[in-house]
């Protein structure tokens, strides 16, 4: 049998024996975590292992043997670092999901998938660049310009500084991000005027999923040089206000009551604060602030939606609607209002008192003068 059938025999036993025993790997580990993660690059990564064995231990001569042992070599380091991402992705889904977010106060397990997910992509960057750095390491022409990059070092890092400033703030923007506590997935905030639910969190941007289903991207910078509301940054409960403008002739004890049993009934009220107050009484008008509190923001803008709706309605089957209200005065033409004329026909700056005669002739001097 010539050389190479045998080293291609070999290569394809070993290769199996590889996949058979990345199989019963793969079968305990997702026993254990539940993650098919590791299973493609396992598969990947054992048969080049088996090869780069195989064409090392072989004594077929030939030139190919270097070119293929330096392709084996250098696909066996990208192998590995995809099978090191996946190995500390699947470490990230196991802790992901011991933490689990569908529970009612969930501000710990957002923080922790928060840090997780940055530390996954932080991870997956390092492994890449060093993958990429071995591979290169690999060819003799890099190795051998590699003094020459040391030495310019110097210069090229204060121009990739100057070049990638902004990238590098939002990096470290991001990393400051997920271990400060100041902004975690599934957050509510107030960003921009516009209201909505941390979707995403990047080393360079947040991705907010707004309440119409639209997304705003924002640098992760962003949120360390403008200030924005966190709804949920110590919990989820919230209150919330809804104003009515009323008739003066409104009881506000009966609408006070009226608020109280509307929200007993409803689940989306959470029990906490239920006050009806009046904030302004002036002009024709009677302002009335109902202040309601919720488990969270989006129940919140449905209690308030409806309390608006239903003290709507109440007002108005009260006739307590705002009313502009007129008074007519008859002025008649009977003695009374003769009288009232000539009391009021004096006209002049300083009347015709003693008294005013006196100032008129200080600033106009004597009668006929």
């Amino acid at each position: 049998m010539p050389e190479w059938a045998r080293l291609l025999i070999t290569i394809g036993i070993s290769a199996l024996l590889a996949l058979i025993a990345v199989e019963v790997v793969h079968r305990a580990v997702r026993r254990l975590t539940h993650s098919g993660r590791m299973y493609r690059p396992g598969q990947l990564f054992g048969v080049l292992l088996a090869v780069q064995i195989s064409l090392s231990l072989s004594r077929t001569p030939g030139d190919w043997r270097g070119p293929a042992l330096h392709a084996t070599g250098v696909a066996l380091i990208a192998a590995g670092a995809w099978l090191l991402v996946a190995f500390f992705n699947t470490l990230a889904d196991v802790a992901l999901a011991r933490v689990p977010t569908d529970v009612t106060d969930n501000r710990h397990a957002r923080r922790v998938h928060t840090q997780i997910a940055l530390v996954r992509r932080v991870a997956a960057a390092v492994l890449g660049v060093l993958a990429v750095g071995a591979m290169l390491m690999t060819f003799p022409s890099v190795r051998a310009i590699g003094t020459t990059v040391l030495a310019s070092a110097g210069v090229i890092g204060a121009v990739a500084a100057l070049a990638a400033q902004s990238l590098l703030g939002n990096v470290i923007a991001g990393v400051q991000i997920a271990f400060s506590d100041a902004l975690r997935l599934a957050d509510v905030v107030v960003v921009e005027k516009q209201w909505g639910r941390v979707e995403e969190i990047t080393l360079t941007y947040v991705v907010v999923h707004l309440w119409d289903d639209r997304r705003l991207i924002l640098p992760t910078s962003y949120f360390l040089k403008t200030p924005f509301e966190n709804w949920t940054r110590t919990q989820s409960e919230l209150l919330g206000t809804v104003d009515v403008d009323v008739d003066w002739t409104v009881s506000v004890e009966e609408m006070r009551h009226e608020l109280r049993a509307m929200l007993e009934g409803n689940d989306l009220w959470d029990g906490r604060v239920s006050v009806l107050q009046v904030t302004e009484a002036v002009h024709t008008l009677v302002r009335v602030r109902a202040l309601v509190s919720a488990p969270d923001a989006g129940k919140l803008w449905d209690l308030r939606c409806l309390v608006r709706e239903h003290l709507v309605d109440w007002v108005r089957r009260q006739g307590a609607m705002p009313q502009v209200r007129m008074r007519k005065t008859e002025t008649g033409t009977g003695p009374a209002a003769a009288e009232r004329s000539d009391h009021h026909t004096d006209a002049r700056v300083f009347g015709d008192s003693p008294d005013g005669t006196q100032r008129d002739q200080a600033f106009s001097g004597p009668k006929g003068t």
